[in-house]
C-alpha cells in the first residue's frame, strides 16, 4: 500500500526551463572556477549552498564559507531574474496525476534542493497550495534539514509532516541521480523519471525501483501492479 509520494520539484513536477542549471553554473563560474558539465549534473538536486561549495572545489577554487554565502545570494539573484522573464511551468500531466493520485488517498509532498524563499514563489506562480483540500500535502526546503540529498532527511521531513512511518509504504524520486540516492538513503521506494537531463540508462545505473517516462505515468503504474497483485 502506498500512502505517500515525495517529489522533487524542478525537471520532476515543474518544468523551469533548465534556468536552475544557468544560474548555479553563472554563480560558480564567477569565482573564477571551471564547471564541467558532468560535475554540475552531479550536483543538480542537491542543496545550492553545497553544490556550490562542491562545483568551486571541483574547479580549482577553494570553497570560503563567505565566498559560497555570496555566491548563493548571486545564484538566487539569478534565478529570480531568470523565473521573471520566463517564468516556470507545471510538466504536462503532473497536476492531473497528482490530483489522481490524492483521490486514491495517498498524500503528495515535493521536496527540493532551494531554499523556501525561492521555492514559494514558485508554488505560489503555479498555483499549488499546501495544506488541507490543496494539491500539496507538505513542501520541504534543503534550509529546513541538516543536510539536503543524497542524505534522507527531506524525505523523512515530508513523512513526519503527513504521519506516514513506513518507509516502504512512500515513494520518493526525481529526475537525477541523487533524487534516487536520496530515496534508497531513506528506505523508501525509488523513483526516476525521464523529465530532466539524465537518460533511462543513466537513471537506471543507480537503485530504483520504476524509471517512467514522467510523473505522470505514476497513477498508470501504481494501479497496474495493484491489479498485479
Amino acid at each position: 500500500m502506498i500512502e505517500l509520494v515525495v517529489l522533487d520539484m524542478a525537471g520532476t513536477t515543474i518544468d523551469e526551463h533548465g534556468d536552475v542549471y544557468r544560474a548555479l553554473e553563472e554563480s560558480v563560474k564567477a569565482t573564477g572556477a571551471t564547471v564541467s558539465a558532468d560535475d554540475l549534473q552531479t550536483w543538480m538536486g542537491a542543496d545550492k549552498t553545497e553544490a556550490i561549495a562542491a562545483l568551486m572545489e571541483l574547479g580549482g577554487i577553494t570553497p570560503d564559507p563567505i565566498v559560497v554565502a555570496r555566491q548563493f545570494d548571486e545564484f538566487r539573484a539569478l534565478l529570480a531574474q531568470f523565473y521573471a522573464a520566463n517564468p516556470p511551468v507545471a510538466l504536462p500531466g503532473v497536476e492531473d496525476a497528482l490530483r489522481e493520485l490524492k483521490s486514491r488517498g495517498i498524500k503528495v509532498g515535493l521536496t527540493t534542493g532551494f531554499s523556501r524563499d525561492v521555492a514559494a514563489p514558485i508554488l505560489e506562480t503555479l498555483g499549488w497550495g499546501i495544506g488541507e483540500g490543496e494539491l500539496l500535502d507538505a513542501v520541504v526546503t534543503s534550509d529546513e534539514v541538516a543536510a539536503g540529498r543524497p542524505a534522507p532527511y527531506l524525505i523523512h521531513r515530508v513523512m513526519e509532516a503527513t504521519g506516514v512511518h513506513n518507509v516502504r509504504n512512500v515513494i520518493a524520486g526525481g529526475d537525477t541521480v541523487v533524487d534516487l540516492l536520496a530515496g534508497h538513503n531513506a528506505g523508501v521506494r525509488p523513483l526516476g523519471v525521464l523529465t530532466g537531463a539524465l537518460d533511462r540508462d543513466q537513471l537506471e545505473a543507480h537503485p530504483h525501483e520504476w524509471v517512467l517516462g514522467g510523473v505522470k505515468d505514476l497513477p498508470e503504474v501504481l494501479a497496474s501492479a495493484l491489479v498485479s497483485k
